[in-house]
């Protein structure tokens, strides 16, 4: 019998922590609005280490506002330790923390890493989220190696060329259209085109099948994470690259079926993005580790 290794060092003793999912992506909430830095990179990882943390997809930090309308700011980390600019399910989880908290109700925005969006509470316990508006320009995604913004771009990655779509929702996403979500080799396009050059701040890459004009399947090979339950920014970015070559009814809404839920996604007149799902409390904790 091996002795197991000891606990890496990192994590402050006596964390207050929320673990909480949307749809099954799953966070550890932690309310820093006393002043509190955020925690390291190390600290991260433990704190999502499955088995010797708490566990989790990413951890959420909720701290003071930065914009005036605002009611709170939250940070978003990969369980790497990287940093990520946006979290479809994660804002939620955030709206769902404030509202129990008894810091916010009804409609209120919240500042994300890249910008301020507008929440709403729904009546059956679910939250809506303004999301913004897609940015398909390859600068703005990035997108290295094209100049002319398209529907679809050719990758050269292993032994063939992926046909993918390409979006920004505040953090890259690159989109591939397949027949079976099912049969979708996620587990070796996913991080072989995440890493691609065409990539320089790498992506999260989803694998979408439409299955009407208004649903599709998704799974999603987040940045950081690794195949996730279910990806907000993901499901959005599928919808803002299918519904721009016609292929489903955004502005009707479109439910997106990911394993571990339904989110449902609409796109506006004025070219935004609104996120609709489910936000769910799984247990309050204090990490000694």
């Amino acid at each position: 019998m091996t002795t197991p290794d000891p606990t890496p060092p990192g994590a402050p003793a006596g964390l207050r922590f929320s673990k909480m999912h949307g749809a099954g992506n799953d966070f550890v909430v932690l309310d820093l609005r006393d002043g509190r830095p955020p925690p390291g990179a190390a600290q991260c990882r433990l704190l999502a280490d499955r088995h010797r943390g708490v566990g989790c997809d990413q951890v959420l930090t909720i701290s003071t506002p930065r914009s005036a309308e605002a009611v709170a700011s939250y940070g978003i980390w990969n369980a790497d330790g990287s940093p990520s600019q946006q979290c479809g399910n994660g804002a939620r989880c955030v709206a769902a923390w404030l509202v129990r908290d008894g810091s916010a109700s009804g409609s209120f925005v919240l500042d994300s890493p890249v910008a301020s969006h507008r929440v709403r509470a729904l009546d059956d316990g679910g939250f809506e989220v303004a999301m913004g508006v897609p940015a398909f320009a390859p600068a703005e995604i990035p997108l290295a190696g094209f100049d002319a913004e398209s529907e679809g771009y050719a990758i050269e990655a292993g032994d063939g060329t992926l046909h993918v779509g390409a979006v920004s929702m505040g953090n890259p996403h690159a989109v591939l259209e397949v027949g079976d979500v099912d049969a979708a080799p996620v587990s070796e396009v996913g991080p072989a085109l995440q890493r691609h050059a065409a990539f320089p701040r790498q992506c999260n890459v989803g694998f979408a099948q439409v299955l009407d004009r208004r649903r599709i399947r998704l799974r999603v090979y987040e940045r950081g994470v690794g195949e996730t339950l279910a990806c907000g920014s993901g499901a959005c970015a599928a919808v803002a690259v299918l519904a721009r070559r016609g292929r489903v009814d955004a502005a009707a809404g479109v439910d997106v079926e990911l394993p571990g839920g339904t989110l449902r996604i609409h796109h506006d007149a004025d070219g935004g993005i609104r996120m609709a799902g489910p936000a769910a409390f799984v247990f309050e904790g204090e990490f000694n580790a």
